[in-house]
Formats: C-alpha cells, sequence, structure tokens
C-alpha cells in the first residue's frame, strides 16, 4: 500500500520502497528471548527394536509415576527416550497434570545433564493430551515455548500436529489454540498464514480463532486496511459474528472517529438478536467520549435499557471513561462529579485508574491543588497509588516549573517504594531539560545506562525530541548513532522525531535521508511520520507532491487526521490559494473529520490579511456556533487585524465576547492594543 506513496516521494527525491520484507516467524522476539538452547529435533528418532526390558521399563515408570516416586524414577531417567515419554502421555491422559508433571521433570533432567530437549512430536502428542483435558494456559505456553525458544517455525509446529492427529483421542480444538498462541506473540502473518493452511486442507478453525486473530490485528494498531480486509473476508467465508467479533468492529470503528457507523454496527448487532454486553457499551461510550459528545454518551447510558429490553449495569471501566473524557477535555469538576454522583448512583466503586485521571486531569489544568486533593483521597481510601499517577503529577510539576514539589513527590515515591519505570526517568530528563539543566539531564541519562533492569529508548527520544526543538539536528543524529549502538532499536516515535527537525531546520532533503534510513531498518511509518514528511514538503514549497502524498495515503486506507489537512490548508493560504483551501476543507468534511480552532485561525488569518474582515468574523461565528471554542492564538489573530481597520468599539466587543468564551489573552496583543483602547474608552466615558 506504500509502494504508491513511495512513488510520488520519487518525483522529488529517490526514496526506497517501504515494503517490509517478511521475516521469519516472531523474528521482533528472538533476538530478545532467545535462549541459549539446542533447537528442538523435528521428528521422532527410529524407534529401537521393541525387547521385553523396553515394556519392563515402560511399567517402572508408569507404577512410580502413579504413586509419585520421583527418588525411584530419577534412576529410570537415563532410559526415557522420546517415543517411551510419547507412550506414557498417552497411557496417562486421564491425568493431565500429572502428564504435565512428569514433562516438566522429564526437562528439568535434561537441561541439568545438558541434554537435547525432547523432539517435536514429543511435544506435540502433549500438546494434544492437554488440550483435550482443556489445559489452555499450558498448552499455549508450550506452543509459545516452540516458536520462541525452540527455533520452530510455524508451519512446521502446525504439520507435526496435523500429523500426530488422531480422532480418537484428539480435539480440533487444538488448531484454535495454534492461532491464538500467534497472535499473543503478536505474530499476525503467522497466525493468518495458519488459518490459511488449514483452510487449504479443508479445516475451518473456529469464530473464537477468528475473533483472536482480528484482535491481534487491531491491537497492532496498523493504518493500512488490514481489519477491515480480513473482517471482510471472515465474513465471505460464511462464518457468523458473534458478541466479541461485533465488540471488534466497533472497537476500530470507534478508534477511527466513525461514530454514526459504530451506532449503525450496535444496531445490527440488536436486530440480529445478539445481545450486547458491557464491553460493547463501554466501547461505545468511550468512542463518544473520544470525540467530545460525551452528552451523547450519558444519553445512550440512559436510554440502553429501552434499547435492549434490560438493564446492563455500568461498571468502572465506563465510570472511568466518561471520566477521562471530561478531564481531556479540561473539565475535570465534571469528571469529578461522575464520582460523586454517578459512581454513588450506580453503586461503583472506584479504582486508581480513576483517581489517576482525574489527578492528571487537574493538574493538566493547572489545578495543582485539586490534583493533590484526590491523590490524598485516594490515599485514605486505600487505593495505593501506582507508578503511574506519580509520573503524572511529577510531569505537571515539571511543565509549569515547580522544580522543588517535583523533587517532593520523587522522594515521597522512593518512600513509598514505588518502582520508577522508563517514564519516571524520561520524565525527569525531559524537566531539567525544560528549567535548562542539561547536565542534569545527561546525568540522569547515564544513570539510566546504568541501571540495567531499565533499557528503553523512551530516554533518547526525549532527548532527541530537545536536540531538534534547538536546531541541533548533528548532535541528535550522533545520539541516534549512539542509541543503535547501544543495542537498542530506534522506533517510529525516534525517526519521526528527527524526520521533522531535519525537515525544520535543514529542509526536506535531509528529512528524507533519514526517513530512507527508517525504511531500510524496517521502521514503519506512522500517520505522524507522513505528517512530519507533508509539512516537510509544504515548508519547502512543493505543495503539489505533498497533495499527491496525502491523496496517495488516503487511496491506500492510511487514516488521515485534522493534522494533515491543516498542513495542506495553511500552505495553500500562504500562496494565496484559498479556493483549494476551502476546497479541502470540504473534502476534510465527507471524511468525517470535522476542523478543529486551528483550521479557522489559519483561514481567518488568510482573510483578515487580504481585507475581508467580514467573511473572518462570520468565519468566527460559524466557529463558535459549531461548539469550537477560540484560542489564545485566535484571540491575537483577530484583536491584532480587526484594530487596524475597525472601530475601537468592536475590537472591545470581540475581546469581551472571547473573555466570555475562557479565552486567556495573550499578554502582548492585550497590553499593546486592547488596554490603550479601553483606557480611551473610560476618559471617553468620564468626560460625557
Amino acid at each position: 500500500m506504500f509502494q504508491s506513496i513511495n512513488f510520488i516521494l520519487v518525483l522529488y527525491k529517490r526514496i526506497p520502497s517501504l515494503m517490509l520484507q517478511r521475516k521469519g516467524f516472531c523474528c521482533h522476539l528472538q533476538s530478545e528471548f532467545r535462549l541459549p538452547l539446542p533447537p528442538v529435533p523435528l521428528f521422532l528418532p527410529p524407534p529401537p527394536p521393541s525387547s521385553s526390558f523396553e515394556e519392563v521399563i515402560a511399567e517402572a515408570i508408569i507404577i512410580n509415576l502413579r504413586q509419585h516416586r520421583w527418588k525411584n524414577l530419577d534412576r529410570l531417567f537415563p532410559a526415557i527416550t522420546d517415543n517411551l515419554a510419547c507412550h506414557i502421555f498417552i497411557r496417562f491422559r486421564q491425568s493431565p497434570q500429572l502428564v504435565l508433571y512428569f514433562f516438566q521433570w522429564s526437562n528439568w533432567k535434561k537441561r541439568k545433564k545438558k541434554l537435547l530437549p525432547f523432539c517435536l512430536d514429543t511435544h506435540c502428542v502433549l500438546i494434544h493430551v492437554l488440550m483435550v483435558a482443556k489445559m489452555f494456559i499450558e498448552t499455549l505456553n508450550i506452543m509459545k515455548w516452540l516458536m520462541i525458544h525452540g527455533g520452530v517455525a510455524a508451519l512446521d509446529l502446525l504439520a507435526a500436529l496435523g500429523h500426530l492427529y488422531d480422532d480418537t483421542w484428539c480435539n480440533l480444538a487444538v488448531y484454535d489454540a495454534m492461532v491464538r498462541a500467534c497472535t499473543q506473540l503478536r505474530a499476525k502473518d503467522d497466525a493468518y498464514l495458519v488459518i490459511k493452511t488449514l483452510r487449504n486442507k479443508g479445516i475451518m478453525v473456529s469464530i473464537h480463532a477468528w475473533n483472536n486473530y482480528l484482535n491481534c490485528v487491531l491491537m497492532l494498531r496498523r493504518e493500512d486496511g488490514d481489519f477491515w480486509m480480513m473482517y471482510k473476508e471472515m465474513l465471505m467465508l460464511g462464518y457468523v459474528a458473534n458478541v466479541n467479533t461485533f465488540n471488534l468492529a466497533i472497537l476500530a470503528l470507534c478508534r477511527e472517529f466513525r461514530l454514526f457507523e459504530a451506532f449503525s454496527m450496535f444496531s445490527q448487532m440488536v436486530k440480529g438478536g445478539i445481545e450486547p454486553n458491557i464491553v460493547t457499551i463501554n466501547m461505545l461510550v468511550d468512542g463518544c467520549c473520544q470525540k467530545n459528545d460525551i452528552s451523547l454518551a450519558f444519553d445512550f447510558i440512559k436510554n440502553s435499557t429501552l434499547i435492549l429490553g434490560h438493564k446492563i449495569e455500568p461498571n468502572c471501566v465506563t465510570c472511568n471513561c466518561l471520566i477521562n473524557g471530561f478531564c481531556k477535555s479540561e473539565r475535570s469538576a465534571l469528571g469529578e462529579r461522575v464520582l460523586r454522583e454517578y459512581m454513588n448512583e450506580w453503586g461503583v466503586e472506584p479504582n486508581v485508574r480513576t483517581y489517576a485521571t482525574l489527578v492528571d486531569g487537574f493538574a493538566r489544568e493547572r489545578k495543582i491543588d485539586e490534583a493533590l486533593r484526590l491523590f490524598n483521597e485516594m490515599h485514605d481510601r486505600g487505593l495505593a497509588s501506582n507508578t503511574t499517577v506519580y509520573n503524572s503529577i511529577i510531569n505537571w510539576f515539571f511543565k509549569f516549573g515547580h522544580l522543588e514539589y517535583a523533587w517532593s513527590v520523587l522522594f515521597d515515591m522512593i518512600k513509598g517504594r514505588v518502582c520508577f519505570d522508563h517514564f519516571t526517568y524520561s520524565i525527569f530528563v525531559d524537566g531539567f531539560w525544560r528549567v535548562g539543566l542539561v547536565r542534569k539531564a545527561f546525568k540522569c541519562l547515564q544513570n539510566i545506562g546504568e541501571d540495567t533492569t531499565i533499557k528503553d529508548v523512551a530516554f533518547y527520544n526525549v532527548l532527541i525530541k530537545h536536540l531538534c526543538k534547538n536546531g541541533k539536528i548533528k548532535e541528535a543524529k550522533k545520539l541516534l548513532a549512539n542509541l543503535i549502538t547501544s543495542g537498542l532499536a530506534a522506533d517510529v516515535i525516534t525517526y519521526t522525531t528527527l524526520i521533522d527537525g531535519c525537515s525544520k531546520w535543514n529542509g526536506i532533503d535531509d528529512a528524507l535521508q533519514v526517513y530512507n534510513g527508517m525504511v531500510k531498518c524496517d521502521v514503519m511509518p506512522n500517520i505522524v511520520t507522513y505528517n512530519a514528511i507533508i509539512n516537510g514538503l509544504c515548508k519547502g514549497n512543493h505543495i503539489e507532491i505533498a497533495r499527491l502524498v496525502m491523496d496517495e495515503m488516503r487511496i491506500a486506507g492510511l487514516s488521515l487526521d485534522i493534522v494533515t489537512y491543516n498542513t495542506l490548508v495553511n500552505a495553500y493560504c500562504n500562496r494565496e490559494r484559498l479556493d483549494d483551501a476551502f476546497s479541502l476543507c470540504l473534502q476534510m468534511r465527507g471524511l468525517g473529520i470535522l476542523e478543529n480552532v486551528s483550521t479557522y485561525n489559519v483561514l481567518m488569518k488568510f482573510l483578515c490579511k487580504f481585507g475581508s474582515f467580514g467573511l473572518a468574523k462570520e468565519l468566527l461565528m460559524t466557529m463558535l456556533s459549531r461548539g469550537i471554542l477560540p484560542d489564545h492564538i485566535t484571540y491575537t489573530i483577530v484583536i491584532t487585524w480587526f484594530s487596524r481597520c475597525c472601530s475601537p468599539q468592536e475590537v472591545i466587543e470581540l475581546h469581551d465576547m472571547m473573555l466570555l468564551k475562557g479565552v486567556i489573552p495573550d499578554d502582548y496583543t492585550y497590553n499593546s492594543i486592547v488596554c490603550p483602547l479601553l483606557e480611551r474608552e473610560s476618559k471617553y466615558s468620564t468626560s460625557l
């Protein structure tokens, strides 16, 4: 899907293909988890000639195993072969826990004596036995061990399971477990290969296996339309969606901000006779909150009884979604009201996440006293603060310049024996840099390097961000090189930050070189990466190429966001192409992406620049009527431009109106323009 985008970028600069070469199974895990163990032999060795001696050994093992005489079994261990182990597994399949103990004991003895592990066929016999006994967790653990540590490819394991399958004592659910094991390892391509290979052999996995696969695709958060492609394929194969399938589809739609379609899917679910559960309700509530339509979320909760014919009680997750929605829209006081009133009414007990969200929300609004009050209340309720809560408070203290309070919370964290994580360190590196303590930032990074329990790219990302912000691109590139030589892998955030910095300070050529390196390292670009490239192209006056990149992204199924459109709208306005800018806004609305305050700011600035003050004011009123509140940038644009050509009275009216909408005026604009006008009006009123 990325080939078309690359082709367009080649119009400006030669760039290699973004299509990633498919690697072996779990290549992303092997470097981290691979143990220095010999590979699992694939097949059973040729059985030795049967003898009365082997039969005697088998019977002796069985008798001692039944009586749990492990010391006697120690003496018999040298005689245990793969064939003998398989015989014992099948013989004892009615006692699966005993079979598992025997397998684990044998494995421990083999490791101790540095012998080869059991072969793949022996493992597969054990898997079949455990699967029939419904010991799913143990089955999945063995499958994952084989694929990660044993060096067994997914299709080899599948072939071995199929080779040993016997209707008399095996269960087809083993193939569902195979898909589940792949998805737990986040190996979606191999999970699909398993499903496809089985289908070609006439074996259809269950809807549960498909749900596991779709969930894996969704959790990987790829923006390439894979989920919907696979979802359609599943339905075309004749599978009937169940409640979990619908929940996944609703979650996917909510993540794409397609709320109307999500409710349509819910309606289809109810009409089809499938009973929604609390997970369904929570996903739709969260979808409403993500789109800042919290009133719709409340209406949906209240009317769900009427829709379903029975009551589904909201739980803590429901309430946390509502609180998060209020806090993200800087209405934390209403979020606290959910805690005080609605959770009481619904009989729901708050948890750490409830308080963590409120603490972060109040701190975000600079209401530190309120945040600390809730932090203390959480402790009074007997809920122990975790690292996330502490990180949130420390982060906001640093952002607001309260260094001494940040240290105080840190000492409280140490006193309470709350472990630091990589975010804690990142916050301190970021905080030191913000307040100008660069040496302390690097010292903190050095301490992180010495801490062998924490190895994470996030620390480097923080420093690269600040270096790029200050135009020190050369140093940022050196830090990237250090990151790689230290054995860490740069992620999409690392490269995107560097691409954005290069495009701002060194131009698009340098940014595309970093992009080239990103692709070579098999790091998949995301929407933020492409936004940085589009921004760089626009700044370099390559608007047509930027527009082509955006169009190809849309055609390829990559979910565009408001930032993509705002970047191009701004570029068109700077080039005085108003028709193209408004055309792009219409296209954006057609795709369900709503304008934000930045979009209106760009358009109003352009209209004011060319003296269309009437249209600019009309646009401001449209913005307000759509529930979009102005910010300090809106204030500066409107007051600065209107003061040049409009009456003082009109400027003061606009100032008053924006103040009533909660805008905090820009100090310079207020002091240099509005204050003199207010003083003049005051003197005029006094003289009258």
